[in-house]
């Protein structure tokens, strides 16, 4: 099935509602499972960029998860950045999670590295996926933890609409009709790899972990500022998150 890109943005009041709202325990949680398992001599303390956070439900995860943690989160919703305040307010996290709206890849950040990068759900938005990687290799420095997660597109329509309704059956129909979508517009794990060749991230692994879902991650071991690499998007008119 060919690719069929989605709005970059969740703009509207409802998209985030429904989003914020929903419940995405069971994947989420599987992300900070997987990251600990992928990454076991991880360090205790770390500065994290976690791009395209939405409503930081990911965020809020991975900081309960690893408390040594300092997060900078970027999105470039209003909607969503509102229920990310609410949320990291709630759980006591506003010390060590710093929501900032911001585009890439010229978003300006307060650090010029980070010890780790995370993303989640964010890649299939893209209508140009390089300026993540491109995000990735601008902030990240020998030695920095990559781990992306992020839906796999089907095969078929009618495949995504059963995933839909095996995953979503009793959500609004608001989120069910952008969780089809985002099928739609997701990446397969062939077409990432290729994305990382080009973009000169070839330390990094592309793994299927469910039937939705595939994840990237691995270490950068090459200095990044040294190397210069083409991709085919347009600076003009960079993605905002």
């Amino acid at each position: 099935m060919k690719r069929v890109p989605e709005p970059e943005l969740m703009l509207s009041e409802a998209q985030a509602r429904a989003y914020a709202l929903a419940d995405f325990a069971e994947p989420h949680s599987r992300y900070v499972q997987l990251f600990a398992e992928k990454f076991p001599h991880r360090p205790a303390r770390a500065t994290v960029l976690d791009l395209g956070c939405g409503a930081a439900d990911v965020t809020i995860r991975f900081a309960e998860a690893n408390p040594g943690y300092a997060f900078d989160a970027v999105d470039g919703s209003p909607a969503m950045l509102k229920y990310a305040r609410r949320a990291t307010a709630r759980h006591q996290l506003g010390h060590r999670i710093r929501l900032i709206r911001g585009v890439i890849p010229r978003v300006k950040l307060p650090r010029t590295s980070y010890d780790i990068i995370i993303c989640s759900s964010f890649l299939h938005h893209l209508h140009e996926p390089g300026v993540l990687w491109e995000t990735v290799r601008q902030y990240a420095r020998v030695g920095t933890i990559i781990f992306v997660a992020d839906l796999r597109r089907p095969r078929t329509a009618d495949r995504a609409k059963w995933l839909v309704e095996k995953y979503s059956g009793a959500e609004p129909q608001i989120l069910k009709r952008d969780f089809f979508n985002s099928l739609l517009a997701a990446f397969t794990p062939a077409e990432v790899r290729t994305q990382l060749r080009k973009a000169g991230l070839p330390e990094l692994e592309v793994e299927v972990i469910s039937d939705r879902h595939m994840i990237v991650y691995g270490t950068i071991t090459e200095s990044v500022p040294s190397r210069r690499f083409a991709l085919s998007f347009n600076r003009k008119n960079p993605v905002t998150l």
